[in-house]
């Protein structure tokens, strides 16, 4: 199968680098790869002219034209005619070098997929559950595996207001489990959410559908807004044999206040998207949820090392969440 990479970036060049290094030591290597380019100097430019990549096309876009939906609409429309799947990686990524190999193979595996995500390896570590194992309350099991609960996850089921759904799935009051909490078991497991900087999807579904431009900049949650709509189409997997690293750079991203705003308003947002007219039990536990983790946040400006960033997101979480009385997000 033909397929194109499109990799948006904004001031990374050397976590870009570190990228396309490890695209170049793939079993199966891109017929395309398509570098986005919104940063506000010639650093990346620079930095790929001085080490090139085969298959390699550079496009720099205007100021109007930047921001992550924006920039990856511009690659959608870029891409070779003849592609079947156009896979998407964020610039602080690094692949196994089976990565695009997984991928490519679960569509001929499964031609129904319209959408098949990777597994980051380096964000959370697993244990296979023991056969004398006992459920703990700060603890998640699934499909033989289990990790830690973190305290806003203990807090919820204390409070009766954790998950109803498997992971990658929304429930109807939405602050579901990602597809973090599924476990490194080499599976395909199928969703209804994939992570945007780890994903692919068949190039036919472009045709009726694109990322929306309402997230602007970072764009945080913009991936499972397109993913929920594509849900409705079609199926969509994650693969978690195609392991990749994730290493979240710090550069190109937003201040901590305005990523705690963001969080609730794009939460919203994506909220509605899936499930536009919520139960009142519903509502109510979506507002519930959003004021524990925002008082959790003012709580780790006293206990984190980080207090100043905490205090900030909690705050940003607390004006985006008084902004839905006057200024719901359309």
């Amino acid at each position: 199968m033909k397929f194109s990479l499109i990799i948006c970036t904004y001031q990374r060049p050397q976590a870009l680098l570190k990228l396309l290094q490890s695209v170049a030591l793939q079993s199966l290597y891109p017929h395309e790869i398509w570098i986005i380019d919104g940063s506000l100097n010639d650093k990346t430019e620079n930095i790929l002219k001085q080490n090139p990549f085969k298959n390699l096309k550079y496009y720099i876009v205007s100021p109007q034209q930047r921001g992550l939906t924006k920039q990856r609409n511009i690659g959608i429309s870029k891409v070779d005619e003849n592609s079947e799947v156009v896979c998407f990686l964020d610039d602080d990524t690094e692949l196994k070098p089976n990565y695009f190999e997984e991928i490519i193979m679960t569509y001929q595996l499964h031609p129904e997929v319209l959408g098949v995500g990777g597994y980051i390896i380096n964000e959370i570590d697993w244990e296979k559950v023991g056969a004398n194992d006992t459920p703990k309350l700060n603890e998640f099991y699934y499909d033989g595996y289990k990790r830690k609960d973190g305290s806003r996850f203990v807090l919820r089921k204390k409070l009766g207001l954790d998950s109803d759904k498997p992971p990658g799935y929304l429930p109807e009051f939405s602050h579901g489990r990602s597809i973090s909490f599924l476990p490194p078991s080499g599976k395909i497991y199928e969703v209804e959410q994939l992570m945007g900087g780890a994903s692919s999807f068949r190039k036919s579904v472009f045709e009726n559908l694109q990322f929306s431009t309402y997230f602007e900049g970072y764009g945080l949650y913009e991936d499972a807004d397109f993913t929920l709509r594509l849900s409705k189409l079609g199926k969509l997997v994650v693969n978690t044999a195609a392991k990749l690293y994730h290493y979240h750079e710090e550069s190109g991203r937003p201040n901590k206040y305005q990523y705690g705003k963001m969080v609730v308003r794009n939460g919203w947002y994506v909220w509605r998207v899936k499930h536009p007219n919520p139960s009142i039990k519903a509502r109510f536990k979506w507002h519930a949820i959003t004021c524990l983790l925002m008082l959790i946040r003012f709580s780790n400006s006293f206990t984190s090392k980080n207090k100043w960033e905490a205090f900030t997101e909690a705050m940003g979480r607390k004006m985006g969440w008084l902004s839905m009385i006057v200024n719901k997000p359309k």
